[in-house]
């Protein structure tokens, strides 16, 4: 571990028990309802739109996932939503996080343990897009959108409402992958690069120290039909490359015997 560097203990997903609960109306339809409705809001109040948004790890086959939301078929994000007015941001995390993930009965109900804040979005316009700066010509975002890690427990019991789902994505998925997942979501390989993570498993006798570096995809998902030509083909390619080194050992042997029988009788 680097001096200094920020230590994370990640725990596997089979560790977690996920349900669900009553749907959470959606306000709009379709992105494009949603910007209006943030263009309305901003026109009436003239308040910058503040936002916190949560990112929570799992781990699978020794790869570090991260826990989406999936709304529809194409629509994912982070755990979070909208801050009130004046509220404290870890505060209002926690508030959003318990509304989209809780149980209903708070005896089942874990502490959101918020860490660090990982990156700060500026949306400019009232368009999908977001920027890690304020860019100059800018004198007042539309939106400032926080991300923060959230450690998760060994184990909890997660509650979804039931129009959403809970996701777990490997991470090499999402970098650089802003088509799909936008431009905050994209860059989370970009934001956990600079910390340690332990994968803690009851099975291991000790915590395996990962960087963000994936290892392999997530159970469900299928190995690309190339992808399992090329090992196909390369461990073909190493058992023959084993058995002409095995056959042309064989030969030497030989050779050395019939030289030394050939010694023998001219001796």
């Amino acid at each position: 571990m680097s001096l200094g560097q920020t230590v994370y203990t990640v725990y596997p997903v089979s560790n977690y028990s996920f349900g669900n609960k009553a749907s959470k109306a959606e306000k709009d339809a379709t992105v494009q309802d949603r910007l209006l409705r943030l263009k309305r809001q901003y026109e009436k109040t003239k308040l910058v739109r503040r936002s916190v948004e949560a990112i929570t790890l799992v781990f699978e086959h020794n790869t570090i996932h991260i826990l989406l939301l999936q709304v529809g078929t194409s629509y994912f994000r982070l755990p979070g939503g909208k801050l009130k007015t004046d509220e404290d941001e870890v505060d209002g995390l926690r508030r959003k996080l318990s509304n989209l993930l809780s149980p209903p009965s708070e005896q089942l109900a874990s502490r959101w343990d918020v860490g660090e804040c990982v990156g700060v979005f500026y949306r400019p316009n009232f368009d999908a897009i977001f920027y890690p700066y304020l860019p100059p010509h800018i004198t007042q975002p539309k939106e400032i959108r926080k991300v923060f890690i959230v450690a998760l427990p060994d184990r909890a019991l997660f509650a979804v409402p039931k129009n959403m789902r809970l996701i777990a994505v490997p991470i090499f998925d999402l970098y650089d992958n802003v088509p799909r997942y936008g431009p905050v979501i994209s860059s989370i390989p970009h934001l956990l690069s600079r910390f340690q993570f332990l994968l803690f498993s009851a099975q291991a006798s000790t915590p395996v120290a990962k960087g963000i570096a994936a290892k392999a995809p997530l159970s469900p998902a299928p190995v690309p039909a190339a992808a399992t030509g090329t090992i196909s083909g390369q461990k073909r390619k190493s058992e023959e490359e084993a058995g002409q080194v095995k056959a042309e050992e064989g030969e030497e042997e030989k050779r050395g015997e019939v030289k030394a029988e050939e010694e023998g009788r001219e001796g």
